[in-house]
């Protein structure tokens, strides 16, 4: 059953990956402009949602959106494949799945243009905390869903301090993030919480430090945060689920 559930688990993320370079093509602009309508050759972006889904390359000219489709999907099958072996057929599952590929999007974007998207990051956090919300309900938990919730203000709450304190080192979209992946991480416990929220800081910290001492970045220049507050997340949710299991 294990291995029919992630190979399912595999299968859906590796589809949900397929319509992951189309919106990072779309998002991945600077905050003063408009989300992108066009392919690079110009062609207008058409499809479902005014043209945010659909394939990786232009029906027109056949020009890629931006992320390479393989890689992309690739990468979203594993991270849905390692949510079920860790989770196993318990139905928060579901959530950690419909997470999975904003994840990987937000990633994506954060990574290439240094912006998570409200537009995005917002209805995250509001869908992980209304799906834990049914499933407290549905498992008769309400208390662990409410946990989550707290979860998500506290960790939120964390990165604005930080903001205030330091509004170069990071900005309001990782303070966003931050409310959705404390929702999840606050569903397995404070303890889930806590080493999932500090192993994104120390990530970037760690590759902050590592591009300093190379010499690739220099004092008063920025890292995306997203992309490692999203990789600890993940690595914290893994390990919750698997005690909880």
């Amino acid at each position: 059953m294990s291995v029919t559930l992630i190979a399912l688990a595999a299968a859906y993320g590796a589809a949900a990956g397929l319509l992951v370079p189309r919106p990072a093509h779309r998002f991945s602009v600077p905050p003063e402009e408009d989300w992108r309508a066009h392919c690079p050759d110009g062609h207008p972006l058409t499809g479902p949602a005014s043209g945010w889904l659909g394939r990786g390359r232009c029906p027109d000219c056949r020009a890629p959106y931006g992320p390479a489709t393989p890689p992309t999907a690739t990468a979203t099958a594993l991270v849905c494949a390692a949510l079920a072996a860790a989770t196993g057929a318990r139905p928060e599952l579901a959530v950690w799945l419909l997470m999975a590929p904003l994840a990987v999007l937000l990633t994506l974007i954060d990574r290439r243009v240094q912006r998570l998207p409200d537009v995005l990051t917002l209805p995250l956090a509001g869908a992980a905390a209304a799906a834990l919300g049914v499933v407290g309900r549905l498992t008769g938990e309400p208390g662990t869903a409410l946990r989550a919730l707290l979860g998500g203000l506290a960790l939120a709450a964390c990165y604005l301090l930080l903001f205030l304190l330091n509004p170069a080192g990071l900005g309001l979209g990782d303070v966003k993030l931050a409310l959705g992946l404390g929702v999840a991480l606050g569903w397995y416990g404070w303890s889930t919480l806590v080493t999932g929220g500090a192993a994104g800081i120390l990530l970037g910290a760690l590759y902050a430090a590592f591009l300093l001492v190379t010499g690739r970045t220099g004092r008063k220049e920025t890292v995306p945060l997203g992309p490692f507050m999203i990789v600890g997340a993940f690595c914290g949710l893994l390990l919750g689920a698997a005690a909880a299991r």
